[in-house]
């Protein structure tokens, strides 16, 4: 027996989800007979994205219909689950910040988060139009910032949200390099903070397996590190800077977390490519974004070319097995009861000690058709929380408070709090030139510093970096 239902995608285009979504939903009879809207505002990988998924579910024989959208009200039309991929701050202005930022001494961002200003708009907008069209539908909150993203969402409107992430498949990868055959056995715990996680418990066949992992650390991670050539861009998970902060926190962080945590292991190339391997150094450097980026778009030409091919099989192409996604599994828990664990990000309300009940955590949750569930976790140790929880949330409040009220100061002040600011000017500038490229208006606009202004930045256009003025 099957439940027809409505799914809305917005962000359809997307390289990363859109046709892992469609082969599981085609994959998932128990949700036969559903309708898929796609909405996207490039008119281009919405016809692609639209023809691929309709071949594949005709080539799999699979009850579903599909349409498109470039307008989010008309997508959002008896809307049972929202599923938001999209970003509206793209590569290539990513890029141009990078580079006006880095003559002041600011390598790959810097530290600097004025950037989720248009992701922050975008999610406000879409769950805006969701309580006047679908008020009772879910959203699945699949891009990024997570974090900043769902807090603000849930303090601002009365959607259900629900945020997921890839971090925590970090924990197969450690079980894989470690040595343990069957993923299945393991069970494990990583409770936190999107980018933010820590594996609290870590079980192979029923006993503990962190024993197994001090064994290689003891045996075999001086040869990794010196043998091992990251796969990908994002392959840390066994890195030297990784076991250095499991040291130094007494668990392993998962994920993306190790790329946040200290400034002490970013500060130069070198330096990063010691930490967290060769080629890259990590995903944030000038060689990995550029190598990131050409990996989503050969897929997108890969999907193209098959799209343009009408002999070509697209099971052939992208296979017709599940992808590991959480989304699909978790509506089907949702709307048919198929029950199960998932790693999600929710308002807190006690499941994480010592974080505000406002404050959206990442924790495991039951999933069935009673709702999602989040599990009371135990008590992340005091250092951990010290150091990186609380801080972490700090800096998020610091965030959406310049988002609410449209505080360029508290702009600045995320500025001067990075590791690579020497001087208020060097931040100033930064600042300033982030808001002053094409293509920021709307977040120039929006930000003002209020009374001061002109002894706020009376320095600009003459700051003094490391001994040298830079325009």
């Amino acid at each position: 027996m099957s439940t027809p239902i409505r799914i809305s995608v917005i962000g359809a285009g997307s390289a990363t989800f859109s046709l892992g979504l469609v082969k599981d939903i085609c994959l998932t009879e128990s949700l036969n007979g559903s309708s898929i809207s796609f909405m996207d505002v490039d008119a281009g990988r919405l016809d692609l994205i639209h023809t691929l998924a309709t071949r594949y579910a005709d080539e799999l024989g699979a009850d579903l219909s599909f349409d498109l959208t470039e307008s989010m009200p008309e997508t959002l039309q008896d809307a049972d689950f929202v599923i938001n991929t999209a970003s509206a701050f793209s590569h290539g202005l990513q890029r141009e910040v990078r580079e006006v930022i880095e003559p002041y001494g600011y390598y790959y961002n810097g530290g600097l988060h004025s950037h989720n200003f248009y992701n922050l708009q975008l999610m406000l907008d879409v769950v805006g139009y969701m309580e006047q069209i679908c008020p009772d539908a879910w959203l699945i909150q699949s891009g990024n910032p997570v974090y900043q993203g769902c807090t603000l969402m849930t303090r601002e409107s009365d959607v259900k949200v629900c945020g997921l992430c890839h971090g925590h498949y970090g924990v197969y990868g450690i079980a894989r390099t470690i040595g343990l055959e069957d993923l299945r056995k393991v069970t494990w715990e990583a409770p936190g903070l999107n980018h933010n996680i820590w594996l609290t418990r870590f079980i192979y066949e029923g006993r503990d397996a962190y024993p197994l992992l001090e064994d290689w650390i003891a045996n075999e991670a001086e040869t990794y590190w010196r043998d091992h050539r990251a796969t990908s861009t994002h392959d840390t998970q066994m890195s030297r800077g990784t076991i250095h902060q499991y040291r130094m926190f007494g668990l392993m962080p998962i994920g993306d977390t190790p790329r946040a945590v200290g400034w002490w292991y970013h500060t130069s190339l070198p330096v990063k490519k010691h930490w967290f391997g060769e080629p890259y150094g990590g995903p944030d450097t000038h060689i990995a974004r550029p190598q990131h980026v050409q990996k989503l778009e050969d897929r997108l030409a890969h999907m193209q070319a098959v799209a343009d091919d009408p002999k070509a099989s697209l099971i052939e192409a992208f296979g017709d097995t599940k992808t590991h996604e959480q989304q699909v599994p978790i509506i089907d828990g949702l709307v048919n009861n198929n029950e199960g664990y998932f790693q999600v990000n929710v308002p807190n309300h006690g499941a994480l000690p010592g974080v505000p009940d406002d404050v959206v955590v990442e924790v495991p949750a039951l999933v069935n058709a009673k709702g999602i569930q989040p599990v009371r976790v135990q008590p992340l140790p005091e250092k951990i929380m010290y150091e990186q929880i609380l801080p972490g949330w700090l800096q998020m409040e610091r965030e959406l408070l310049a988002f609410r009220d449209g505080d360029r100061r508290a702009l600045l002040f995320d500025a001067l709090e990075s590791n690579q600011t020497r001087e208020y000017d060097q931040a100033l500038s930064a600042v300033e030139e982030i808001l002053a490229l094409k293509g920021h208006e709307q977040m120039n606009e929006h930000y003002t510093y209020g009374t001061g202004d002109t002894l706020l930045r009376a320095q600009v256009n003459g700051a003094a970096v490391n001994g040298s003025r830079v325009a």
